[in-house]
């Protein structure tokens, strides 16, 4: 073990975690401009610009707006068009759709410098929640320990994936564990200073991600807890004296909340608001109640209470809690269904996290009931109960199941947690050291193997991302992110005229200068509705590229190469039949290629009960029913 007191000595205490730090900020640099803007990206930027220009925060208020105003401070700089017509602060609407499509059609192709530069700006915070992941390891587990975590959080998929993008999820997950960091800092040493960073830290992470409100709860139950032994029950004097501190934490976070958004609304009466959930509103029946907005606190004594945190942060939640409410399509393994399940989030991570990282975590487990590994049963507590607590959290909310990324801010408590298996290499115990370095290299090898296609990632379970989209859909490995590697392969190929796109997301492909048009639908059961005539429907013979979420029925609608968006399923029709089909290609992990002749466009037609096309209608031209 003489390589373990060689990476031990001084001078390589700090160069190690610095040299893996500056690769991570480099992996993502690069992914950035790799990969072409993704949904939500499309709504985050021009609400970003929105916030720097009108000081106004209720554009795509379902989220706090720390991280897009970093990602738009750049962007705002390079003075983009802005245009604002279709902006409306109504709770019953969420405009960042539409003004998002009027951003990328102001801006065209430079829309995409903008959002690679955006990306970069947010990089910081993941290189951030490495060094927290990296600092809170070693201080409990020991040196190698640290770099174990710190390799598991720069070389994660779901890190590298996110983090490259300008969506709040990684970059949350970074500051939601800065925060517990300096929460148990203040733990082990009670002052007031440390109370205080604690405090901003959290105010921080509360302008990066609602779902982070759990961190006041658990953060007082935590230290309840954490102190009962050493104080009992009759310790009054203790207790006030550290309640007092809690208590000026919590309020220089809701500070910091407050100073996020320019006290815009701040302290608004509880009854002057206007809520469209069913929990806040109290709205019980009605025609369509989900179009309806109420306060159920109106007339209640409750209603002159003061609310302590900004009118949009507030707003934001109710709209947060309604989309959960009225329920969405989710997929899974095959199945659509109206509504999500409540293991979606467990399997998700069974089969997005690297194997080696599940070793490691299954490690940790048996190596806990070895004193030698573990840290003191309060300190563990404050890892676990983050995670657990989070977990229980978002697989309660069933009203949909689409993004695994929403468990991202349990990782990095993981990361931490299951370092101490790390400990093998200084004990010196051989077959478990051995078995340590073998699954961080797995699970580092793994990551990087699909680089830097770590948002479309999937493990050696499921066969990787190429059979991914068979479990799991939309950002868990199509969000829209591929189409440059489609222009990459569009230009390589120019025999592949024309070119029938199904694409998911928001950029219309024209702008990277892809010429393309819908792709005809064909029926699902063989059964035409509205008496459409076979004539108009697919499959015929072409080039296509389909996205894998219009490969599985996806119920969005793609831009249709005019300038135009188009619900693709209509009429018992959709794209599905091209799972009929063998591809020839892949752009990136999320877009099928076809080359289908006239023979195998017959094959399957035949299968769904379609007149079969001759010669002649083949060299017609293609006409979509639309």
């Amino acid at each position: 073990m003489a390589w373990i007191r060689f990476l031990s000595e001084r001078r390589f205490a700090s160069a190690i975690p610095a040299a893996i730090l500056t690769l991570h900020g480099g992996l993502l640099a690069y992914s950035a401009t790799q990969h072409s803007p993704v949904i939500s990206e499309v709504n985050h930027l021009p609400a970003g610009l929105s916030h720097l220009y009108s000081g106004r925060f209720d554009l795509f208020r379902v989220n706090p707006p720390l991280v897009r105003t970093v990602a738009a401070l750049p962007v705002a700089l390079m003075a983009p068009e802005t245009d604002w017509h279709r902006y409306d602060s109504s709770p019953l609407l969420r405009p960042d759709l539409e003004v998002g499509l009027d951003f990328l059609k102001a801006n065209c192709a430079r829309s995409l410098w903008f959002f690679t530069v955006g990306r970069w700006a947010c990089i910081p915070f993941s290189i951030l929640g490495g060094y927290v992941c990296f600092r809170w390891a070693r201080e409990l587990y020991g040196d190698a320990a640290g770099l174990t975590a710190l390799l598991l959080w720069c070389f994660c998929p779901y890190v590298l994936g996110h983090a490259s993008l300008l969506t709040p999820d990684a970059h949350a997950a970074a500051l939601g564990i800065a925060a517990y960091y300096f929460f148990w800092r203040w733990l082990v040493r009670v002052e007031m200073g440390r109370a205080i960073v604690a405090g901003i830290a959290l105010g921080l992470a509360e302008l990066a991600k609602t779902t982070l409100l759990v961190f006041y709860p658990l953060w007082v139950l935590t230290w309840l807890i954490y102190r009962i032994r050493e104080h009992g029950l009759r310790n009054r004097r203790a207790w006030l004296d550290q309640g007092e501190m809690l208590l000026w934490m919590v309020l220089a976070s809701v500070l910091v909340l407050n100073l996020g958004y320019g006290f815009k609304g701040s302290f608004q009466p509880l009854g002057d608001y206007h809520f469209r959930s069913q929990l806040l509103n109290g709205v019980e029946s009605g025609p369509d109640v989900s179009r309806q907005v109420g306060n159920r606190f109106a007339d209640t004594w409750l209603g002159a209470v003061p609310v302590p945190v900004p009118a949009d942060y507030f707003q934001g939640i109710d709209t947060q809690k309604w989309d959960f409410q009225r329920k969405l399509w989710s997929y899974l393994r095959g199945e659509w269904r109206h509504g999500g399940w409540w293991y979606y989030y467990l399997y998700a991570l069974a089969i997005k996290l690297p194997l080696g990282t599940w070793c490691l975590i299954l490690m940790s487990v048996l190596c806990g009931f070895w004193a030698n590994y573990r840290s003191s049963w309060r300190d563990e507590l404050v890892l676990l109960l983050p995670i657990m607590t989070i977990l229980v959290l978002v697989s309660s909310q069933t009203g949909f199941s689409i993004h695994s990324r929403y468990v991202l801010p349990v990782l990095p408590f993981v990361y931490v947690w299951c370092s101490k298996v790390a400990r093998s290499l200084p004990l010196r115990q051989t077959l478990l050291a051995v078995g340590t370095v073998l699954a961080l290299g797995w699970s580092v090898g793994s990551s990087l193997w699909y680089y830097p296609h770590n948002l479309s990632y999937f493990n050696e379970l499921v066969g990787g991302p190429k059979n991914g989209h068979a479990h799991l859909l939309d950002s868990n490995i199509a969000w829209g992110q591929d189409v440059l590697y489609l222009k990459k392969w569009y230009d390589s190929h120019p025999n592949a005229r024309p070119l029938h796109f199904a694409h998911y997301g928001l950029v219309d492909p024209r702008l990277v200068g892809i010429e393309f048009e819908l792709p005809p639908v064909a029926p699902t059961s063989g059964i035409l509705r509205d008496e459409v005539s076979d004539e108009l429907l697919g499959p015929r013979p072409g080039w296509y590229a389909i996205d894998m979420n219009h490969l599985h029925g996806t119920r969005l609608g793609a831009a249709d190469g005019q300038g135009e968006w188009h619900s693709v399923p209509d009429n018992g029709c959709d794209l599905t039949y091209f799972q009929r089909f063998r591809p020839v290609g892949m752009a990136g992990y999320s877009i099928y290629l076809y080359h289908i002749t006239l023979a195998e466009a017959n094959r399957v037609r035949r299968e769904l009960g379609l007149r079969e096309l001759t010669v002649a209608e083949n060299e017609s031209p293609t006409v979509n029913r639309r």
